[in-house]
Protein backbone atom coordinates (compact mmCIF):
# COMPACT_ATOMS: atom_id res chain seq x y z
CA UNK A 1 0.00 0.00 0.00
CA UNK A 2 1.21 3.44 -0.90
CA UNK A 3 1.60 6.26 1.40
CA UNK A 4 1.78 9.88 1.17
CA UNK A 5 5.12 9.70 2.67
CA UNK A 6 6.06 7.63 -0.84
CA UNK A 7 4.94 10.05 -2.85
CA UNK A 8 8.45 11.33 -3.68
CA UNK A 9 9.21 7.54 -5.37
CA UNK A 10 6.34 7.55 -7.48
CA UNK A 11 6.35 10.73 -9.37
CA UNK A 12 4.41 10.28 -12.46
CA UNK A 13 3.21 6.89 -11.73
CA UNK A 14 -0.44 6.39 -10.98
CA UNK A 15 -1.15 4.81 -7.55
CA UNK A 16 -3.79 4.19 -4.81
CA UNK A 17 -4.24 6.01 -1.54
CA UNK A 18 -6.39 5.42 1.30
CA UNK A 19 -6.75 7.93 4.30
CA UNK A 20 -8.99 10.69 5.64
CA UNK A 21 -10.24 13.86 3.95
CA UNK A 22 -8.64 16.67 5.94
CA UNK A 23 -9.99 19.27 4.56
CA UNK A 24 -12.15 20.37 1.28
CA UNK A 25 -12.65 23.28 -0.58
CA UNK A 26 -14.46 23.78 -3.89
CA UNK A 27 -13.78 26.07 -7.08
CA UNK A 28 -16.16 25.73 -10.12
CA UNK A 29 -15.77 22.21 -11.21
CA UNK A 30 -12.70 21.50 -9.02
CA UNK A 31 -12.54 19.65 -5.58
CA UNK A 32 -9.21 20.35 -3.69
CA UNK A 33 -9.10 17.65 -1.20
CA UNK A 34 -6.37 17.95 1.92
CA UNK A 35 -6.15 14.15 2.47
CA UNK A 36 -4.42 12.28 5.74
CA UNK A 37 -3.38 8.95 5.94
CA UNK A 38 -1.25 9.14 9.08
CA UNK A 39 2.12 9.34 7.10
CA UNK A 40 1.71 13.17 6.08
CA UNK A 41 -0.76 15.21 4.36
CA UNK A 42 -1.19 15.84 0.53
CA UNK A 43 -3.26 18.04 -1.54
CA UNK A 44 -5.62 16.09 -3.76
CA UNK A 45 -7.20 17.76 -7.14
CA UNK A 46 -10.34 16.33 -8.23
CA UNK A 47 -11.20 17.81 -12.02
CA UNK A 48 -14.80 17.30 -13.44
CA UNK A 49 -13.20 17.20 -16.81
CA UNK A 50 -11.39 14.19 -16.07
CA UNK A 51 -12.86 11.97 -14.00
CA UNK A 52 -16.21 10.02 -14.45
CA UNK A 53 -19.50 11.18 -12.60
CA UNK A 54 -19.54 9.07 -9.57
CA UNK A 55 -16.04 9.96 -9.23
CA UNK A 56 -16.35 14.05 -9.12
CA UNK A 57 -20.25 13.11 -6.67
CA UNK A 58 -18.35 11.35 -4.51
CA UNK A 59 -15.52 14.19 -3.94
CA UNK A 60 -18.15 16.90 -3.26
CA UNK A 61 -19.48 14.30 -0.94
CA UNK A 62 -16.35 13.93 1.29
CA UNK A 63 -17.21 15.58 4.70
CA UNK A 64 -14.00 16.26 7.38
CA UNK A 65 -12.68 12.92 8.09
CA UNK A 66 -14.58 11.22 5.32
CA UNK A 67 -12.36 7.73 4.92
CA UNK A 68 -11.70 7.24 1.25
CA UNK A 69 -9.77 4.99 -1.47
CA UNK A 70 -8.12 7.65 -4.10
CA UNK A 71 -6.53 6.59 -7.27
CA UNK A 72 -4.70 9.11 -8.67
CA UNK A 73 -1.21 9.86 -10.55
CA UNK A 74 1.41 11.85 -7.86
CA UNK A 75 2.72 15.03 -9.22
CA UNK A 76 5.65 17.27 -8.16
CA UNK A 77 4.66 20.97 -7.02
CA UNK A 78 7.23 22.14 -4.55
CA UNK A 79 3.88 24.84 -3.68
CA UNK A 80 1.45 22.44 -2.47
CA UNK A 81 1.44 20.35 1.03
CA UNK A 82 4.87 18.35 1.85
CA UNK A 83 6.31 18.72 -2.21
CA UNK A 84 3.37 16.71 -4.15
CA UNK A 85 0.18 16.38 -5.36
CA UNK A 86 -2.36 14.18 -6.53
CA UNK A 87 -4.33 14.22 -9.46
CA UNK A 88 -7.14 12.03 -9.14
CA UNK A 89 -8.70 9.54 -11.09
CA UNK A 90 -11.28 8.07 -9.02
CA UNK A 91 -12.52 8.32 -5.74
CA UNK A 92 -13.98 5.76 -2.85
CA UNK A 93 -15.73 6.45 0.16
CA UNK A 94 -14.94 3.96 2.78
CA UNK A 95 -16.82 5.67 6.17
CA UNK A 96 -18.96 8.79 6.24
CA UNK A 97 -18.45 11.50 8.51
CA UNK A 98 -21.23 13.95 9.31
CA UNK A 99 -20.76 16.92 12.07
CA UNK A 100 -16.81 16.66 13.07
CA UNK A 101 -16.80 18.26 16.07
CA UNK A 102 -12.85 19.51 15.90
CA UNK A 103 -13.30 21.67 13.07
CA UNK A 104 -10.98 24.75 12.32
CA UNK A 105 -12.60 27.28 14.02
CA UNK A 106 -10.69 27.91 17.59
CA UNK A 107 -12.07 25.55 20.35
CA UNK A 108 -11.41 25.72 24.28
CA UNK A 109 -8.84 23.64 25.71
CA UNK A 110 -11.23 21.81 27.78
CA UNK A 111 -13.69 20.80 24.56
CA UNK A 112 -10.54 19.62 23.29
CA UNK A 113 -9.27 17.40 25.78
CA UNK A 114 -12.97 15.91 26.42
CA UNK A 115 -12.33 15.65 22.68
CA UNK A 116 -9.06 14.02 22.61
CA UNK A 117 -9.93 10.80 20.79
CA UNK A 118 -10.67 13.24 18.03
CA UNK A 119 -8.17 15.77 18.62
CA UNK A 120 -5.28 13.62 17.87
CA UNK A 121 -5.84 13.42 13.96
CA UNK A 122 -5.42 17.45 13.64
CA UNK A 123 -2.40 18.78 12.10
CA UNK A 124 -0.14 19.99 15.05
CA UNK A 125 -1.25 17.16 17.15
CA UNK A 126 -0.23 14.55 14.41
CA UNK A 127 3.05 16.48 14.31
CA UNK A 128 3.94 16.42 18.49
CA UNK A 129 2.74 13.00 17.92
CA UNK A 130 5.69 12.46 15.20
CA UNK A 131 8.31 14.47 16.81
CA UNK A 132 7.47 12.16 20.73
CA UNK A 133 7.82 8.89 18.47
CA UNK A 134 11.30 10.38 17.16
CA UNK A 135 12.42 11.24 20.23
CA UNK A 136 11.51 7.83 21.87
CA UNK A 137 13.59 6.30 19.46
CA UNK A 138 16.81 8.53 19.60
CA UNK A 139 16.60 7.82 23.11
CA UNK A 140 17.07 4.07 22.90
CA UNK A 141 19.52 4.86 20.15
CA UNK A 142 21.91 7.04 21.98
CA UNK A 143 21.83 4.74 25.23
CA UNK A 144 22.23 1.60 23.20
CA UNK A 145 25.55 2.94 21.21
CA UNK A 146 26.74 4.09 24.71
CA UNK A 147 26.82 0.49 25.79
CA UNK A 148 23.85 0.61 28.35
CA UNK A 149 21.53 -2.25 28.93
CA UNK A 150 17.41 -1.33 29.19
CA UNK A 151 16.45 -2.64 32.12
CA UNK A 152 12.87 -2.55 33.29
CA UNK A 153 11.62 -1.77 36.72
CA UNK A 154 8.80 -3.15 38.24
CA UNK A 155 5.26 -0.48 38.44
CA UNK A 156 3.62 -1.88 41.31
CA UNK A 157 6.25 -1.06 44.26
CA UNK A 158 5.91 -1.46 47.81
CA UNK A 159 8.23 1.25 48.84
CA UNK A 160 8.74 4.76 48.41
CA UNK A 161 11.90 7.01 46.92
CA UNK A 162 10.76 9.92 48.47
CA UNK A 163 7.82 9.55 50.99
CA UNK A 164 4.48 8.40 50.17
CA UNK A 165 2.29 11.88 49.98
CA UNK A 166 2.70 11.99 46.10
CA UNK A 167 1.90 8.14 45.49
CA UNK A 168 -1.33 6.47 44.23
CA UNK A 169 -1.55 3.58 46.46
CA UNK A 170 -3.23 0.09 45.74
CA UNK A 171 -4.30 -2.94 46.94
CA UNK A 172 -1.92 -6.05 45.63
CA UNK A 173 -3.28 -9.18 47.42
CA UNK A 174 -3.72 -7.77 50.39
CA UNK A 175 -0.88 -6.00 50.93
CA UNK A 176 -0.51 -1.93 50.13
CA UNK A 177 1.06 -1.09 46.96
CA UNK A 178 2.31 2.05 45.03
CA UNK A 179 2.50 3.06 41.86
CA UNK A 180 5.85 3.94 41.16
CA UNK A 181 7.07 7.24 41.05
CA UNK A 182 10.72 6.47 39.89
CA UNK A 183 12.19 3.47 39.24
CA UNK A 184 15.35 5.36 40.61
CA UNK A 185 15.80 2.44 43.65
CA UNK A 186 15.64 -0.34 41.35
CA UNK A 187 18.09 0.66 38.70
CA UNK A 188 20.30 1.37 41.51
CA UNK A 189 20.60 -2.60 42.07
CA UNK A 190 20.82 -3.37 37.94
CA UNK A 191 23.66 -0.96 37.19
CA UNK A 192 25.59 -3.06 40.25
CA UNK A 193 24.48 -5.84 38.42
CA UNK A 194 24.58 -5.24 34.57
CA UNK A 195 27.12 -1.61 34.87
CA UNK A 196 24.97 0.69 32.89
CA UNK A 197 21.70 0.73 32.66
CA UNK A 198 18.72 2.27 31.74
CA UNK A 199 15.33 2.08 32.56
CA UNK A 200 12.27 3.94 30.55
CA UNK A 201 8.42 3.44 31.20
CA UNK A 202 5.73 4.93 32.96
CA UNK A 203 5.55 6.95 36.02
CA UNK A 204 2.67 8.20 38.38
CA UNK A 205 2.80 11.20 41.02
CA UNK A 206 -0.59 11.70 42.62
CA UNK A 207 0.37 15.64 42.89
CA UNK A 208 -3.06 17.67 43.05
CA UNK A 209 -1.47 20.23 40.45
CA UNK A 210 -2.71 21.58 36.98
CA UNK A 211 -0.40 23.37 35.83
CA UNK A 212 1.36 23.03 32.70
CA UNK A 213 4.17 21.33 33.95
CA UNK A 214 2.43 18.58 35.44
CA UNK A 215 0.74 15.26 34.73
CA UNK A 216 -0.22 12.33 36.83
CA UNK A 217 1.49 9.29 34.34
CA UNK A 218 3.96 10.15 32.44
CA UNK A 219 7.38 8.39 31.26
CA UNK A 220 10.69 8.86 32.59
CA UNK A 221 13.73 7.97 31.11
CA UNK A 222 16.31 6.87 34.05
CA UNK A 223 20.00 5.79 33.70
CA UNK A 224 21.96 4.49 36.41
CA UNK A 225 25.74 4.28 35.84
CA UNK A 226 28.27 1.59 38.05
CA UNK A 227 31.81 4.00 39.12
CA UNK A 228 30.25 7.08 37.91
CA UNK A 229 30.47 10.57 40.13
CA UNK A 230 28.42 13.00 39.83
CA UNK A 231 30.45 15.11 37.46
CA UNK A 232 30.71 12.26 34.56
CA UNK A 233 26.97 12.43 35.25
CA UNK A 234 26.67 15.75 34.36
CA UNK A 235 29.05 14.91 30.99
CA UNK A 236 26.69 12.48 30.24
CA UNK A 237 23.29 14.21 30.72
CA UNK A 238 24.70 16.74 28.13
CA UNK A 239 26.43 14.35 25.64
CA UNK A 240 22.23 12.60 26.06
CA UNK A 241 20.97 15.84 25.42
CA UNK A 242 23.22 17.22 22.76
CA UNK A 243 22.66 13.71 20.94
CA UNK A 244 18.86 13.51 20.73
CA UNK A 245 18.20 17.01 20.04
CA UNK A 246 20.45 16.96 17.08
CA UNK A 247 18.71 13.80 15.70
CA UNK A 248 15.40 15.30 16.30
CA UNK A 249 16.51 18.18 14.52
CA UNK A 250 17.87 16.77 11.38
CA UNK A 251 14.65 14.44 11.32
CA UNK A 252 11.42 16.25 11.94
CA UNK A 253 11.75 19.39 9.99
CA UNK A 254 8.08 19.06 8.41
CA UNK A 255 6.87 18.52 11.81
CA UNK A 256 8.76 21.80 13.22
CA UNK A 257 6.91 23.69 10.27
CA UNK A 258 3.96 22.70 11.50
CA UNK A 259 4.50 23.53 14.29
CA UNK A 260 5.93 26.75 13.96
CA UNK A 261 8.66 26.01 15.69
CA UNK A 262 12.15 27.92 15.54
CA UNK A 263 15.11 25.76 15.47
CA UNK A 264 17.03 28.42 15.02
CA UNK A 265 18.51 28.11 18.65
CA UNK A 266 18.89 24.19 18.80
CA UNK A 267 22.60 24.48 16.84
CA UNK A 268 23.85 26.59 19.29
CA UNK A 269 23.02 24.36 22.16
CA UNK A 270 24.43 21.59 20.26
CA UNK A 271 27.83 23.08 20.03
CA UNK A 272 27.78 24.92 23.62
CA UNK A 273 29.01 23.72 26.67
CA UNK A 274 26.28 23.83 28.96
CA UNK A 275 26.27 26.84 32.03
CA UNK A 276 27.32 24.86 35.09
CA UNK A 277 26.30 26.58 38.50
CA UNK A 278 26.40 25.94 41.85
CA UNK A 279 23.09 26.14 43.67
CA UNK A 280 24.96 29.24 46.09
CA UNK A 281 25.69 31.31 42.70
CA UNK A 282 22.04 30.12 40.95
CA UNK A 283 20.56 31.94 43.92
CA UNK A 284 22.68 34.87 43.20
CA UNK A 285 21.86 35.04 39.54
CA UNK A 286 17.83 34.53 40.85
CA UNK A 287 18.70 37.47 43.51
CA UNK A 288 20.25 39.69 40.82
CA UNK A 289 23.26 39.64 42.59
CA UNK A 290 25.34 38.04 40.19
CA UNK A 291 25.58 39.75 36.77
CA UNK A 292 25.32 37.35 33.42
CA UNK A 293 27.03 39.45 30.39
CA UNK A 294 26.98 42.59 32.12
CA UNK A 295 23.15 42.67 33.26
CA UNK A 296 21.23 41.21 36.68
CA UNK A 297 18.14 38.90 35.93
CA UNK A 298 16.04 41.79 37.50
CA UNK A 299 17.29 44.48 35.28
CA UNK A 300 16.75 42.01 31.92
CA UNK A 301 13.08 41.38 33.15
CA UNK A 302 12.47 44.80 33.51
CA UNK A 303 13.60 45.43 29.96
CA UNK A 304 11.52 42.19 29.16
CA UNK A 305 8.17 44.15 30.72
CA UNK A 306 9.15 47.40 28.47
CA UNK A 307 9.42 45.21 25.65
CA UNK A 308 6.35 43.27 26.11
CA UNK A 309 4.00 46.07 26.75
CA UNK A 310 5.63 48.04 23.80
CA UNK A 311 5.06 44.79 21.63
CA UNK A 312 1.11 44.99 22.22
CA UNK A 313 0.79 48.07 21.06
CA UNK A 314 2.35 48.20 18.03
CA UNK A 315 0.52 44.85 16.96
CA UNK A 316 -2.77 46.92 18.19
CA UNK A 317 -1.91 49.26 15.80
CA UNK A 318 -1.25 46.66 12.60
CA UNK A 319 -4.76 45.33 13.88
CA UNK A 320 -6.04 48.34 13.48
CA UNK A 321 -4.71 48.92 9.87
CA UNK A 322 -5.99 45.68 8.77
CA UNK A 323 -9.05 45.95 9.41
CA UNK A 324 -9.33 49.70 8.44
CA UNK A 325 -8.32 47.89 4.75
CA UNK A 326 -10.93 45.26 5.24
CA UNK A 327 -13.95 48.24 6.29
CA UNK A 328 -12.41 49.80 2.70
CA UNK A 329 -13.83 46.40 0.31
CA UNK A 330 -10.85 44.31 -0.64
CA UNK A 331 -11.22 40.82 -2.58
CA UNK A 332 -12.16 37.52 -0.73
CA UNK A 333 -8.55 36.22 -0.97
CA UNK A 334 -7.22 39.91 0.00
CA UNK A 335 -9.54 39.67 2.81
CA UNK A 336 -9.06 36.11 3.67
CA UNK A 337 -4.94 37.03 4.27
CA UNK A 338 -5.69 40.17 6.28
CA UNK A 339 -8.03 38.38 8.94
CA UNK A 340 -5.27 35.61 9.13
CA UNK A 341 -2.96 37.84 9.84
CA UNK A 342 -5.28 39.65 12.08
CA UNK A 343 -5.97 36.42 13.96
CA UNK A 344 -2.05 35.54 14.59
CA UNK A 345 -1.51 39.09 15.86
CA UNK A 346 -4.42 38.81 18.37
CA UNK A 347 -2.59 35.39 19.45
CA UNK A 348 0.29 36.89 19.76
CA UNK A 349 -1.08 40.12 21.71
CA UNK A 350 -2.70 37.25 24.51
CA UNK A 351 0.69 35.50 24.89
CA UNK A 352 2.20 39.07 25.35
CA UNK A 353 -0.50 40.04 28.13
CA UNK A 354 0.34 36.68 30.32
CA UNK A 355 4.02 37.72 29.75
CA UNK A 356 2.83 41.63 31.16
CA UNK A 357 1.26 40.04 34.02
CA UNK A 358 3.41 37.31 34.98
CA UNK A 359 7.08 39.40 34.67
CA UNK A 360 6.44 41.82 38.13
CA UNK A 361 5.44 38.73 39.81
CA UNK A 362 8.68 36.53 38.95
CA UNK A 363 10.55 40.09 39.65
CA UNK A 364 8.92 39.97 43.14
CA UNK A 365 9.19 36.71 43.55
CA UNK A 366 13.31 36.40 42.80
CA UNK A 367 13.36 39.07 45.27
CA UNK A 368 11.85 36.99 47.91
CA UNK A 369 13.68 34.01 47.41
CA UNK A 370 15.04 32.62 50.82
CA UNK A 371 18.26 30.83 50.15
CA UNK A 372 17.92 26.82 50.61
CA UNK A 373 14.43 26.64 49.40
CA UNK A 374 14.20 24.51 46.17
CA UNK A 375 13.28 26.68 42.86
CA UNK A 376 9.90 26.87 42.17
CA UNK A 377 8.60 27.38 38.28
CA UNK A 378 8.81 30.85 38.26
CA UNK A 379 12.69 31.05 39.57
CA UNK A 380 13.92 28.29 37.25
CA UNK A 381 11.94 30.72 34.38
CA UNK A 382 13.90 33.91 35.84
CA UNK A 383 17.38 31.83 35.50
CA UNK A 384 16.93 30.29 32.75
CA UNK A 385 16.66 33.67 30.99
CA UNK A 386 19.86 34.63 31.49
CA UNK A 387 20.91 31.93 29.18
CA UNK A 388 20.40 30.33 25.45
CA UNK A 389 21.46 26.46 26.01
CA UNK A 390 20.26 24.43 29.23
CA UNK A 391 21.56 25.13 32.65
CA UNK A 392 22.97 22.58 34.95
CA UNK A 393 22.56 23.83 39.05
CA UNK A 394 24.42 20.96 40.95
CA UNK A 395 25.56 20.89 44.74
CA UNK A 396 21.65 21.80 46.17
CA UNK A 397 21.56 22.11 50.50
CA UNK A 398 21.05 18.05 51.53
CA UNK A 399 17.96 19.21 53.44
CA UNK A 400 15.80 19.50 49.79
CA UNK A 401 16.83 16.81 48.04
CA UNK A 402 16.13 12.96 48.52
CA UNK A 403 17.52 10.79 50.91
CA UNK A 404 19.77 8.51 48.49
CA UNK A 405 21.56 11.72 47.46
CA UNK A 406 24.94 11.77 49.14
CA UNK A 407 26.59 14.06 50.70
CA UNK A 408 29.55 16.65 49.37
CA UNK A 409 32.58 15.26 52.18
CA UNK A 410 33.96 18.66 51.41
CA UNK A 411 30.41 20.52 52.96
CA UNK A 412 28.10 17.86 54.00
CA UNK A 413 25.59 20.34 53.98
CA UNK A 414 25.32 19.90 50.69
CA UNK A 415 24.10 17.24 48.34
CA UNK A 416 25.78 16.26 44.94
CA UNK A 417 22.43 16.43 42.69
CA UNK A 418 22.07 18.07 39.53
CA UNK A 419 18.87 19.49 38.01
CA UNK A 420 19.03 20.56 34.24
CA UNK A 421 17.06 24.08 33.48
CA UNK A 422 15.94 23.90 30.30
CA UNK A 423 15.89 27.61 28.60
CA UNK A 424 13.15 29.75 27.41
CA UNK A 425 11.28 29.87 30.59
CA UNK A 426 10.67 25.67 30.54
CA UNK A 427 12.50 24.82 33.49
CA UNK A 428 13.62 21.29 34.98
CA UNK A 429 13.87 18.71 32.63
CA UNK A 430 16.55 16.42 34.35
CA UNK A 431 17.04 15.22 38.14
CA UNK A 432 19.49 13.54 39.20
CA UNK A 433 23.15 12.82 40.98
CA UNK A 434 25.48 10.62 42.67
CA UNK A 435 23.89 8.30 44.86
CA UNK A 436 25.11 7.96 48.99
CA UNK A 437 27.49 4.98 49.58
CA UNK A 438 27.59 5.72 53.62
CA UNK A 439 25.47 3.21 55.05
CA UNK A 440 24.87 4.89 58.45
CA UNK A 441 24.25 8.38 56.71
CA UNK A 442 21.71 6.05 54.57
CA UNK A 443 20.01 4.97 57.40
CA UNK A 444 20.66 7.91 59.27
CA UNK A 445 18.71 9.58 56.03
CA UNK A 446 15.70 7.50 55.93
CA UNK A 447 14.84 7.69 59.55
CA UNK A 448 15.02 11.12 58.59
CA UNK A 449 12.41 11.21 56.30
CA UNK A 450 10.51 9.10 58.17
CA UNK A 451 10.43 5.82 56.14
CA UNK A 452 10.21 2.34 57.30
CA UNK A 453 13.46 0.95 57.56
CA UNK A 454 11.90 -2.50 56.82
CA UNK A 455 10.83 -1.32 53.28
CA UNK A 456 14.64 -0.18 52.14
CA UNK A 457 16.30 -3.48 53.33
CA UNK A 458 16.87 -4.82 50.36
CA UNK A 459 18.37 -1.36 48.97
CA UNK A 460 21.38 -1.03 52.40
CA UNK A 461 21.89 -4.57 50.73
CA UNK A 462 23.85 -2.53 47.63
CA UNK A 463 25.68 -0.88 50.32
CA UNK A 464 26.85 -4.06 52.45
CA UNK A 465 27.71 -6.20 49.60
CA UNK A 466 30.48 -4.28 47.29
CA UNK A 467 28.99 -0.56 47.23
CA UNK A 468 30.71 1.07 44.86
CA UNK A 469 30.42 4.78 43.48
CA UNK A 470 27.39 5.23 41.14
CA UNK A 471 25.15 8.09 39.76
CA UNK A 472 21.98 8.52 37.79
CA UNK A 473 19.22 10.82 35.84
CA UNK A 474 15.74 10.82 35.20
CA UNK A 475 14.13 12.95 32.63
CA UNK A 476 10.68 13.25 31.88
CA UNK A 477 9.85 12.64 28.21
CA UNK A 478 6.59 14.87 28.31
CA UNK A 479 8.77 17.60 29.75
CA UNK A 480 11.19 17.45 27.19
CA UNK A 481 9.06 17.04 24.36
CA UNK A 482 7.28 20.72 25.73
CA UNK A 483 10.41 22.25 25.58
CA UNK A 484 11.65 20.75 22.00
CA UNK A 485 8.12 21.61 20.63
CA UNK A 486 7.90 24.49 22.47
CA UNK A 487 4.39 23.85 23.61
CA UNK A 488 2.55 25.82 26.16
CA UNK A 489 0.85 23.12 27.99
CA UNK A 490 2.40 19.43 28.91
CA UNK A 491 -1.19 17.69 28.07
CA UNK A 492 -0.70 18.06 23.96
CA UNK A 493 3.00 15.95 24.96
CA UNK A 494 0.88 12.72 25.23
CA UNK A 495 -1.78 10.94 23.47
CA UNK A 496 -3.95 10.60 26.33
CA UNK A 497 -3.00 13.15 29.23
CA UNK A 498 -3.93 11.83 32.66
CA UNK A 499 -3.15 14.73 35.41
CA UNK A 500 -5.51 15.97 38.49
CA UNK A 501 -9.23 15.48 37.79
CA UNK A 502 -8.73 14.14 34.26
CA UNK A 503 -9.29 10.09 33.65
CA UNK A 504 -11.60 10.01 30.46
CA UNK A 505 -11.25 9.55 27.31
Amino acid sequence: MIQIKDFKDNIGIEIVVHGWTANRRSSKRLEFIVLRDGSGFAQCIVDANNVDERTYKNAKLTNQETSVKITGTVVKDDKQIGGYELHVSDLEIIGTSNNYPVTNKKHGVEFLIDKRHLWLRSKRQWAIMRVRNKLIYSIHNFFQKEGFVQADAPVFTGNACEGTSTLFASEFYGETAYLTQSGQLYGEAMALALGKIYTFGPTFRAEKSKTRRHLSEFWMIEPEMAFYNNDMNMDLIEKFIKYVLKDINENCKYEFEILRRDTGSFEKIINTKFPRLTYDNAVKILKGELEINGKTTIETLEQDLEDVKRGIVERKKEIAEREKIIAGGVKRGKRNFLQNKINNFKNEIKDLEIKAKNIPSWIKSANEFEYGNDFGGSDETVITRMFDVPVMVYNWPHKIKAFYMKRDNDAPELAKGVDVLAPEGYGEIVGGGERETNLELLIEKIKGHNLPMSDFEWYLDLRRYGSVPHAGFGLGLERLIAWICKLSHIRETIPFPRMYKRLFP
